[in-house]
């Protein structure tokens, strides 16, 4: 416990504290990191050189390029929320499920993570979905407590569906690609949807009462001008989800240039729906103003607190602690999963990326864990942060637009077994690991030891054996002995430049190597 001294232990009980005290975070961790430093200088426990370092992390956080994608993807969510494409997208999906048991609730998984991967928040999601279609589920008699549980898991698909705000985060703080991030959560997300979809096809044999099929007269015949009114809303979605998905994958554009087209083609679709408007536009800026703040505050807080930890070796103290864990990879997993599901009842995702990440990715590293393995793992695991009754924000989010006569406790109540469902899928991913790998482009597979490099002239079956560039091969005599080619001059015939004594032109002779031609690779 104390192999590497007191101080980070204490460092870190130190940062819990005010953490559960109620101090915001970003000022938190700055605040207990230079007192810590302070306190390490006086005691010899911190080298203030360190300190040295800490206008160039502030510098680097603020020029960073990746995170200009952060203030893209939560400005094009806060036009989509008002633009009117949700809207379209559920009832017209809602009246295409309409005849089945539980089919405004299909619509509604389906609609929330198409929603998830063209907005990419949480809380644009579950207040677009629990205003449209909450009250048109109670009205047709849908459970209270499915209905509100419903909602509230439909919006958390979306810190899961690229692209997600969280996986821009774990890739900056785990060093790895944007694009690969949201590669390997492909898998994950399809499963998180399937998980739904499956757990009310059971409910609705098991109780149909709970989630009845819509009138005729409310949901309409099946015919082609309810499938192009669904079609008509989901083109301009799969438009927008290409624009900002599809050039990530094929190369065509970084994350932040792909934010910004999201943000021009978010614009578009409201242009479209003719909700383009300058108090529209206001809003969906002052609340991108109050994120990023806010992302930047923590991440220069938690840069101050990371940078003294690790000048007094806190970094190899969780790295000592952590990797004596039974079980090996698996179990540092499972105790990782658990230790993040506990914080997130008391902290946001953003807090969690930036305080605990950086302290568990270079043990995760050291015992062979695929870095984004591990980065989509813990965004399954901090999906749990929206759904903890009474803490979590999806639930806080459907509560501001809940009508009256629906209790908290309902709401609670049915955020359970889907809260159950996330860690169901958190468990799959950690012993089903290809589930995320599987999408990951490892680039072709090429073995070294067969690479055969021949420059021409030197021949192709020379082995480890250099040209002799014309001169005498080197032999052995009888006895073993290696002899090396004469290095005599030839005795001049007349002066140089001018022709032979003797009154004989001696041909040219070719060099044994033909240097103008370029190696050929095999």
């Amino acid at each position: 416990m104390f192999t590497y001294g007191i101080m980070p232990p204490l460092m870190f009980v130190g940062m819990i504290a005010f953490m559960l005290y109620g101090f915001p975070v970003a000022f938190s961790l700055a605040a207990v990191g230079l007192f810590f430093g302070v306190l390490g200088i006086v005691t010899g426990h911190f080298d203030p050189v360190f300190l040295q370092a800490l206008p160039h992390r502030f510098f680097g956080i603020i020029s960073n390029d990746l995170l200009l994608a952060i203030p893209f993807f939560t400005f094009m969510g806060a036009i989509l929320e008002r633009c009117g494409l949700a809207e379209d997208l559920l009832e017209g999906t809602g009246k295409l499920f309409g005849a089945v048991p539980g089919g405004l609730a299909y619509a509604v998984i389906v609609v929330g993570a198409i929603l998830g991967a063209i907005t990419g928040t949480v809380a644009a999601s579950v207040i677009t979905m629990g205003v449209i279609s909450l009250p048109i589920m109670l009205r047709y008699g849908y459970n209270t407590r499915l209905a509100t549980g419903v909602i509230a898991a439909s919006g958390t698909i979306t810190q899961l569906i690229p692209p997600s705000l969280v996986l821009v985060v774990l890739a900056d703080q785990l060093g790895r690609s944007v694009g690969d991030m949201y590669l390997g959560a492909i898998g994950p997300s399809l499963l998180q949807v399937a998980i739904f979809l499956v757990f009310i096809l059971v409910l609705s044999i098991i109780r149909p009462k709970d989630m009845p099929p819509l009138p005729l007269e409310v949901r309409g015949e099946l015919d082609m001008k309810l499938l192009f009114k669904v079609l008509a809303g989901m083109i301009p979605s799969i438009v927008l989800i290409f624009l900002v998905l599809g050039t990530i994958f094929m190369g065509l554009a970084t994350p932040t240039e792909a934010g910004a087209l999201g943000v021009v083609g978010a614009m578009g679709l409201a242009a479209m729906h003719r909700r383009l408007t300058w108090p529209l536009i206001r809003q969906g800026m002052s609340s991108t103003m109050h994120i990023t703040s806010m992302v930047v505050f923590i991440l220069i807080g938690s840069t101050c607190f990371s940078l003294v930890f690790q000048g007094m070796d806190g970094s190899l103290w969780i790295e000592h602690l952590l990797t004596g864990l039974p079980g090996g990879p698996v179990g540092f997993l499972i105790f990782v999963n658990i230790f993040i599901f506990i914080l997130a009842f008391f902290l946001d995702f953003f807090e969690i990326a930036f305080i605990v990440v950086p302290m568990l990715a270079p043990v995760a590293q050291a015992l062979g864990i695929d870095l984004i393995w591990f980065g989509v793992l813990i965004c399954i695991n901090m999906q749990t942060s929206f759904m903890h009754p009474p803490f979590g924000f999806a639930l806080f989010y459907l509560r501001s637009i809940a009508p009256k006569e629906v209790k908290t406790t309902d709401i609670y109540m049915g955020a359970l077994p889907w809260l159950a469902m996330q860690l169901i899928l958190v468990a799959v991913v950690i012993f089903w690991p290809q589930s995320v790998t599987h999408w990951l482009d490892k680039g072709p597979q090429v073995d070294p030891n067969s690479i055969n490099i021949i420059v021409p002239g030197f021949g192709e079956n020379t082995g480890d054996q250099m040209p002799n560039f014309g001169l005498p091969p080197i032999s052995t005599d009888d006895k073993g002995n290696t002899q090396l080619p004469g290095l005599s001059l030839p005795a001049l015939d007349g002066l140089p430049g001018e022709k032979p004594a003797s009154g004989e032109q001696k041909p040219e002779q070719k060099p044994a190597v033909d240097l103008s031609q370029p190696p050929v690779i095999q």
